[in-house]
């Protein structure tokens, strides 16, 4: 009896010292960003974003650790790329991808230059992910603001395929993290450059992967999901669905 009480002590203990080291990971992982997202070489632009994207909480979220490899999936302006790469640190590294359209955009390449050497430990991935080479690399990808694009222009289809570079660049039990403007069920979403959560949940699980959480970080009850993403009453704080999917081990 005695060992098997000092089995649950030692077990409890171990619990408890989890716990807090998790919490301490949680708090620095807050400073690191914290500090980072104020650096005065950081956009005034990224910086506005920041009170609505609430990138420290959905980093947590996806559960994103220093040293690991993460992807920003249709990457863009870098906004993502910029707080993934303090994130995961030096010992950790940033795929940026942009499919060629926007590569070949006047001055991108040379945005992307300094990005890339100011950040120090992130590489960039053009073209299609899927002829990327990526193959069980990555253990978080993000992808922000992207997959109504692609659904709206070909339904389920569409959305599989772009998904599927997602899937395999991941490790086995790898993250998605799938942010969109949420819009309405039978709503004219591909106007309004929005899509309805049941779509995007249907076809990340004909793709292969699990949903595993959802989280309502990102909600905006005052959204109407009635005028499209650029509206002024709704531009750069819509309704957003943030979900994380995990690639079956």
């Amino acid at each position: 009896m005695r060992i098997m009480k000092r089995t649950w002590l030692r077990l409890a203990v171990l619990a408890v010292g989890g716990m807090a080291a998790a919490g301490v990971y949680a708090q620095d992982l807050e400073r690191r960003l914290q500090e980072a997202l104020a650096a005065p070489e950081r956009s005034a632009e990224h910086k506005e974003r920041d009170t609505n994207t609430k990138p420290i909480d959905v980093l947590e979220f996806l559960g994103v650790e220093e040293g690991m490899t993460v992807l920003d999936v249709v990457s863009g302006g870098g906004y993502w790329t910029g707080v993934l790469s303090p994130a995961v640190g030096p010992s950790g590294k940033v795929y940026r991808h942009n499919p060629a359209f926007f590569v070949s955009r006047e001055g991108f390449l040379e945005q992307e230059r300094e990005l890339v050497e100011r950040l120090g430990n992130v590489e960039p991935v053009h073209g299609d992910l899927a002829e990327s080479g990526l193959e069980n690399e990555v253990d978080v990808a993000i992808t922000s603001n992207n997959f109504h694009d692609m659904y709206n222009r070909g339904g389920d289809e569409a959305g599989i395929a772009f998904l599927a570079g997602i899937h395999t660049a991941l490790k086995p039990g790898g993250v998605l993290g799938l942010i969109d403007h949420e819009g309405l069920p039978g709503g004219d979403n591909a106007e309004l450059h929005r899509v309805d959560p049941a779509a995007v949940k249907r076809v990340l699980e004909a793709a292969g992967f699990v949903i595993e959480a959802e989280s309502d970080l990102l909600d905006n009850p005052d959204d109407p999901k009635t005028v499209g993403v650029r509206d002024p009453s709704v531009v750069g704080k819509t309704d957003k669905l943030l979900i994380r999917a995990r690639k079956p081990e």
